[in-house]
């Protein structure tokens, strides 16, 4: 067995590995919906701790993109997204509780968890490029390709392709380097140069205390907002959970760890992210889940223990505590193309697991997933993609 914890380098790298996913959509939710920097950034911390304790291994926590994306995009209400916590948060306390996940994760096909690796993959890295040339959704809301830094062109290029290339360049040649491991570098350089060339915003108000987050900062949901969020947020969600950050987490999670990875169960999964959930929803965070994708980051990076777990829970804990409501002027300092540089990677890592898929009917189910994950969402994919692998069973059908 591998030890349980180690506190190295590499395992420093790997925690930081999935920033790119976490950072863009916690940012986007405290400054466009309003909600608590305080709580999320406390609910993420435990969440990653205790994550890390339970179940031994590096596990990842990320936000639940289909309602970070379009709470985001619609400028939905802080009660809006918290009864989504708090729903997604009761539904999968009753699937994990009753261990109906285990029935629908032992009734999904390999190929259809290929392709839901490899579309959620190709989104990261398209995200990633999004990032460098500065056209994701929250660029464009704040009309600037690095809205933190004070430099935008370098000439006639955009700062964040030169950052971008320079950075993809560095991790090239570092990805397999112990003694500077390629996500450490590239996120402290990335820190440097906001420190150099950043608008350091909020910087001057930085004050250092202890801070208590607040008990449902902003009161209960009112019924209206458990309707809206049970349509508009939760059920666009809960395929891609069940698909992404159960099934094919669990999956590859025993492909990276093995036998250590033991505890790693779609019930325990499911529980835990419930957990998580009621807990956001209580400190007025942000809907959280594990996913697939995070753990290819940190994988990619160089976590291979729940040393990593501990610590970049720890971190985001340092944040809200010590920091409070003014934490994200330090946040502010990473750049959008750094990011993007560490989505590139950690999405690549994901993409190639389907690399195994022998047959022309496994491979063609996981290619339908991704074409109609890119023209729709990967929740309507993972659906056909389910659907269509089970009538290729037929001998009839051929592709």
């Amino acid at each position: 067995m591998s030890p349980r914890y180690r506190f190295d380098r590499m395992e420093i790298a790997g925690s930081l590995g999935d920033l790119g996913t976490l950072l863009p959509i916690a940012i986007g939710m405290i400054l466009i919906n309003g909600l608590n920097p305080m709580g999320m950034f406390i609910s993420i911390g435990i969440f990653f701790i205790f994550s890390g304790v339970y179940y031994g291994i590096t596990v990842p926590v990320q936000p639940m993109k289909v309602i970070g994306a379009y709470a985001i995009a619609t400028a939905m209400t802080p009660s809006q997204i918290l009864a989504s916590a708090a729903l997604m948060g009761l539904f999968l306390l009753i699937i994990g509780g009753t261990n109906a996940i285990t029935l629908i994760g032992r009734y999904t096909p390999k190929p259809v968890i290929r392709g839901v690796q490899l579309s959620t993959g190709t989104l990261l890295m398209a995200q990633g490029v999004k990032f460098m040339i500065g056209s994701s959704k929250f660029q464009m809301v704040r009309h600037m390709a690095e809205p933190y830094l004070t430099l935008q062109h370098v000439g006639p290029i955009a700062v964040g392709i030169i950052i971008g290339i320079i950075g993809g360049v560095l991790t090239l040649l570092l990805l397999e380097n112990r003694k500077f491991p390629a996500g450490l570098v590239i996120i402290l350089g990335g820190i440097t140069l906001g420190l150099v060339f950043g608008t350091h915003e909020g910087l001057d108000k930085l004050k250092i205390g202890i801070y208590f987050p607040q008990l449902l900062p902003f009161g209960l949901p009112a019924k209206a907002d458990f309707t809206f969020a049970f349509f508009a947020l939760v059920l666009p969600q809960l395929p891609m959970t069940i698909g992404n950050a159960v099934v094919a987490n669990a999956d590859l999670s025993q492909e990276y760890f093995g036998k250590d990875s033991k505890k790693v169960t779609y019930r325990a999964l499911t529980i835990s992210m419930a957990l998580a959930n009621l807990l956001s929803f209580a400190l007025g965070g942000m809907p959280l889940c594990h996913g697939a994708g995070g753990l290819a980051a940190h994988y990619r990076f160089g976590a291979r223990t729940a040393g990593s777990n501990l610590i970049i829970g720890s971190l985001f804990l340092v944040l809200g505590v010590f920091f409070g409501v003014h934490a994200l002027s330090l946040v502010y300092l990473m750049p959008m193309a750094v990011l993007g540089v560490l989505l590139i990677f950690a999405g690549s890592q994901l993409a190639m697991t389907v690399i195994d898929m022998k047959t022309r009917k496994d491979l063609f189910v996981a290619l339908l997933i991704l074409g109609i994950t890119l023209a729709s969402n990967l929740a309507a994919g993972f659906i056909v993609g389910l659907a269509v692998a089970y009538a290729l069973k037929s001998e009839r059908l051929t592709v």
